[in-house]
């Protein structure tokens, strides 16, 4: 679901469903996007459906419990677009186990884009393919992470960054296929509960505002299928999924709690925690523009280089007043904490699996190899701004920049003072 309060219209909605492969886009609220391939409920009275859209006059938006469906427009093969697609590798298999795969289809002129296209509409998570076979299945140990996939025979024939255009794939050497992941997440990997028992040790997912704490519950809440909790309530985050936001914090129901907090009270509520650090340059960025445009969109030059408003400070007060507080929050949290894990959200990005594996065994939770397949098919979800958009010119000044590299040098000297890895390099110069 794509919840979105201001901006909201049947046309985004209609791209969002698009793009993920459905065939019907369901607006509610009028805020409220919802995406399927199958009408289960009788048709209402029109006279139902009497919100509008917020950010479309006229365009109706559903009303309370009630849907506005729209059939999302059949796009010509090979010229579909689609969030969320990956490529996995090339694997060596034998043809009598991806004979034994759900789907299979032959297609003289096969291409990555028409293999899948037909597994998406299909609703599996998997695309398989090997000229002229496309074959359709779930995430498995077939695909194991510990196999490294050999890209060798596959040289020069897969598209990484699948566009829309049909590209050829032809393996050179026999037994080889190439696996793409399409945008269905495995209807195994859907699933959400809180913990049957209470939990204990409580735990917390600390960072500072912009460090990438939705995407990493996200992340969380998919490799091992329990809610995460939070400190505060953020209905916009409730109504994308984030059921754990309605809990108490304290409830133990949660495998992790979100809080920004830094005093040494609040921190040492939690008898445990998930430091998350960001470049705080990224951080300081993002965090402007959730406070300018929400979860997902970007701050405009206009606001860059605005002056301050009543719910927004002006770039350069927010750079003084946010900019002390992502150090002192890591050294709040390195001073006070009882156990900590620290994760750095860039290495989160580039190690996917062994950064999960850290996070989950702190958590002190097993999770299978699909569900760990299935964080790395559904890892962006629908929570991250889409696209890098940033501001014409460059927002941080030389003395914002001489601020920022003296509190990353602080922190950097505090973690090497607790036995732990330093910040990353890119962080710096010190």
């Amino acid at each position: 679901m794509l919840y979105d309060l201001r901006k909201m219209t049947s046309s985004l909605c209609h791209d969002t469903c698009s793009e993920s492969g459905y065939q019907f886009a369901g607006l509610e609220y009028g805020a409220e996007c919802h995406c399927g391939n199958r009408i289960s409920s009788p048709r209402a009275p029109e006279e139902d459906c009497s919100l509008m859209c917020r950010g479309e006059r006229g365009s109706p938006c559903g009303g309370v419990g009630r849907l506005s469906i729209y059939k999302v427009e059949e796009q010509l093969p090979g010229h579909r677009k689609f969030r969320n697609v990956h490529y996995s590798g090339c694997y060596k298999m034998p043809k009598a186990t991806v004979g034994t795969f759900p789907i299979y289809s032959v297609q003289t002129n096969l291409t990555v884009q028409s293999c899948i296209e037909t597994c998406t509409d299909k609703e599996l998570p998997l695309a398989v393919l090997r000229k002229p076979h496309c074959f359709c299945t779930w995430t498995s140990s077939l695909f194991s992470l510990s196999q490294q996939p050999r890209d060798l025979p596959c040289v020069g024939n897969r598209d990484r960054n699948l566009t829309g255009t049909a590209v050829s794939t032809e393996p050179t050497d026999d037994g080889y296929y190439q696996v793409y992941h399409t945008p269905v997440l495995d209807s195994r990997c859907k699933e959400r509960m809180f913990l049957p028992q209470r939990s204990d040790p409580l735990v917390a997912l600390s960072s500072f505002p912009g460090a990438g704490n939705t995407w990493v519950r996200h992340l969380i809440e998919l490799v091992t299928g329990c809610y995460t909790g939070s400190f505060y309530f953020d209905g916009t985050l409730y109504n994308r999924g984030f059921k754990g936001e309605k809990d108490y914090w304290k409830s133990g129901r949660s495998i992790c709690v979100k809080t920004h907090e830094s005093g040494q009270k609040e921190i040492e509520m939690f008898d445990a925690a998930i430091l998350l650090i960001r470049n705080p340059y990224r951080s300081l960025m993002a965090e402007f523009n959730r406070k300018c445009a929400g979860h997902l969109g970007h701050a405009t030059d206009a606001q860059w280089k605005s002056k301050a408003t009543l719910l927004v400070a002006e770039w350069p007060d927010f750079v003084a007043s946010y900019a002390p507080w992502w150090a002192s929050h890591a050294l709040s949290w390195l001073k006070f904490g009882r156990r900590l894990l620290v994760v750095h959200y860039e290495e989160l990005q580039k190690a996917l699996f062994p950064q999960l594996r850290r996070i989950t065994s702190f958590l002190n939770v097993t999770v299978t190899e699909e569900r760990l397949l299935c964080a790395q098919t559904n890892q962006d979800g629908h929570f991250k701004r889409l696209g890098s958009q940033r501001p014409s010119f460059h927002p941080f000044t030389p003395d914002m920049r001489r601020m920022i590299d003296s509190f990353i040098h602080t922190v950097d000297q505090a973690l090497k003072g607790r036995n732990i890895s330093g910040l990353p390099q890119e962080y710096l110069p010190r």
